[in-house]
């Protein structure tokens, strides 16, 4: 008799195709972007579409869903608006609350969205990570289309194929890939942007720079005192570059849905991931990010991977952009005496799975993944943060 029944292996090849647009002016009566996307898909039959709203954006685009509904009103004879806007709460506290994902289910059965049907998102980066899992869990998937409206989001996790919500305390424990139907990074959504979200995403650039692209890191270099005064052409020039590149790596490292143990976008992360917990996400994604990175590349100098004079190079244009790269919760402790921020390393393994891998750099443009860090190097490179922190503060 035969140990083990016959085996039977099949190849599944998929081939997604992930657009982004950028525009200005998406919902003025002219634009015929988003109508492009929602062609129906059945001749005479009107796409039927539901848009959720970052209510975020009502301080300052107010009349934001009447521009909307007039949008779809005229071109009714093409489009479905199935209700009026529905508004989602942003920020990362909004994605610990699971009962915002039951709401947007309810919506979608109430109006009998199916796979052929669109979601609508509009807002931050936790706004589309909250809608985009709950419209990719209903009917297993409904189509969806982003239009990020933060630098971060534009550049950086609006064009990716992730969404998720907090759970456990943990940042994106429930979640899923999903390739949206399309990304609409529209500019004119930046204009009324906060200071620090303006910036936010300027550092996910750096990052994406440090590991990929040298000369990428030039031009940000180039054109700092423009981005750190918010100048709107240097703004589309990053934020249209950066999205290029993260798209480049979704398409083309051969593992999009994170199946193996490396997240190489995901320099400085380990580190700010459990910043943003500590402080109750109170720390913004951007600013986790800045100070991340500057602990990573510290540690990198600290094991010889990257000379000082790059280390200070870098640091420099961080905190030009307007970043600070020290925060006191990095010497947070627990009961038994224990760095908390380096209890986040163990967090970030056991997220992948299988063995430790973080991405640091070797050179400007040259990312390298690394399988083991030196919890004493850890410290060293922490308490230095600190020193240059409380020196910087006394002058």
């Amino acid at each position: 008799m035969p140990s083990r029944f016959a085996t039977i292996n099949r190849n599944i090849r998929l081939d997604f195709t992930h657009r982004v647009f950028f525009t200005r002016d998406s919902f003025s009566p002219t634009n015929e972007t988003l109508a492009d996307i929602l062609q129906p898909k059945r001749k005479g039959q009107p796409t039927k579409a539901i848009v959720y709203l970052d209510e975020g954006l009502l301080d300052c685009m107010p009349n934001l869903p009447q521009q909307i509904e007039s949008y779809f009103r005229s071109r009714e004879d093409r489009l479905d608006l199935v209700c009026a806007p529905k508004f989602s709460p942003g920020g990362e506290p909004a994605k610990n609350n699971f009962h915002y994902i039951e709401e947007i289910w309810n919506d979608l059965n109430e109006h009998a969205m199916c796979r052929h049907s669109y979601v609508i998102v509009i807002g931050g980066g936790a706004a589309l990570d909250m809608v985009g899992f709950a419209a990719a869990t209903a009917h297993r998937g409904l189509r969806l289309i982003r239009y990020p409206t933060t630098t971060l989001s534009q550049g950086d996790g609006g064009v990716g194929v992730k969404n998720g919500v907090n759970y456990f305390g943990k940042k994106n424990w429930v979640g899923t890939f999903a390739v949206p139907d399309a990304v609409v990074n529209d500019f004119s959504f930046l204009c009324g942007l906060p200071s620090n979200q303006k910036r936010a995403g300027f550092i996910e650039a750096v990052k994406v720079a440090l590991i990929r692209d040298r000369s990428f890191f030039e031009q940000i270099e180039e054109r700092v005192d423009e981005l750190a005064t918010f100048e709107m052409d240097a703004m589309e020039q990053v934020i249209r570059k950066s999205a290029a590149l993260h798209l480049d790596h979704i398409a083309t490292s051969g593992d999009p849905f994170e199946k193996g143990s490396a997240r190489p976008l995901d320099f400085g992360h380990w580190v700010a991931h459990k910043l943003e917990q500590l402080s109750d996400f109170k720390i913004g994604h951007g600013d986790a990010v800045a100070i991340g990175l500057a602990v990573d590349l510290l540690y990198a100098v600290r094991i010889g991977l990257v000379k000082e004079t790059t280390y200070k190079r870098i640091i420099k244009l961080i905190e030009k952009l307007g970043f600070s790269t020290y925060h006191h919760l990095l010497h947070e402790v627990d009961n038994k005496d224990l760095s908390l921020i380096v209890k986040g390393l163990d967090e970030f393994r056991e997220h992948l799975g299988g063995e430790l891998t973080v991405t640091l750099i070797q050179g400007i443009g040259e990312g390298v993944e690394v399988h083991a860090m030196d919890k004493m190097h850890i410290k060293s490179a922490l308490d230095e943060l600190r020193e240059r922190h409380l020196a910087l503060s006394s002058k």
